[in-house]
């Protein structure tokens, strides 16, 4: 008997600490929401400091590697970009190496219209990266730049699920943004209307960022990889692929932190090489 209600405390001790670490992580995830509200943007393409601008061969095709601080990926440069999706497996990200346990890290996986050679606005939706110690947490999001970055609600995200992202013009100041859970069978989507700053549709883009957070960059965190299939944007002409797309890797501190590249019409590859 006295066995019995020791286990029995024993049970329900581990519920309460239990139910203590769920709180605290609620907690934490409720403060970082609200400070991310406030600040969180994911700002236009930053050229390096250096500017230079690489050309290699790739099988049959010419590919230019630009550098950013903040920007990985692809992007196409042309003009009436209306639609721009992918489909991604979301990663478990990391602490970089030498990074600290106490340091929040964190990366982000988009796709979008203008904020590359057009900056004066930018259409977009992702999700959010982020790790410290042994602990990852995802965000899935939307934003119209020069607005902040809002987070979707209803929505869960988990490592290893499947997510396909879309963002839609249905005007230079309107539109919709669209994130699908694949694995879960949950679909979010915010509407725009009547935006204070113009899209100028000659930029479609697959991006893995460095986002910024209050006035300076975030930690950034060791994403490993994110491949965009089934990348495509929809033009007045019809639809088209990644082919002959800019690749963008990020260089901080003259170090280069990520290694891009496109396959085929519809792939974008993004590794973080730290």
């Amino acid at each position: 008997m006295k066995l019995t209600s020791i286990v029995g405390a024993i049970l329900c001790a581990e519920v309460a600490l239990g139910a203590r670490f769920t709180e605290k992580r609620r907690e934490r995830a409720a403060q970082r929401a609200s400070k991310r509200a406030l600040s969180r943007t994911s700002l236009p393409k930053i050229a390096a400091d250096d500017g230079v601008l690489e050309t290699f061969e790739t099988g049959n095709e010419t590919a230019h590697v630009d550098y950013s601080t903040n920007w990985a990926g692809a992007v196409l440069i042309g003009s009436g970009y209306k639609s721009v999706t992918a489909t991604f497996v979301v990663p478990t990200p990391s602490v970089p190496s030498g990074g600290s346990s106490r340091t929040e890290y964190a990366a982000s996986a988009w796709v979008g219209i203008d904020g590359d050679t057009c900056q004066t606005a930018i259409l977009q939706t992702g999700v959010d990266f982020y790790a410290q110690g042994s602990s990852v947490s995802f965000d899935a999001w939307y934003e119209w730049y020069p607005d902040y970055a809002y987070d979707f609600s209803g929505i869960t995200i988990s490592a290893g699920d499947t997510i396909t992202i879309t963002v839609t013009a249905t005007s230079t100041k309107a539109g919709t943004a669209t994130v699908a859970n694949k694995s879960t069978g949950k679909t979010v989507t915010h509407t725009f209307s009547s935006q204070s700053a113009a899209l100028c549709e000659t930029n479609a883009e697959w991006i893995v960022e460095d986002f910024s957070s209050g006035n300076s960059l975030v930690p950034f965190a060791d994403f490993g990889t994110v491949t965009f299939t089934g990348a495509s944007a929809t033009t007045s002409s019809g639809t088209v692929g990644v082919s002959g797309a800019t690749i963008l890797d990020i260089k901080q501190n003259n170090k280069v932190l990520t290694d891009c590249s496109t396959s085929g019409s519809s792939t974008v590859q993004c590794t973080y090489t730290g």
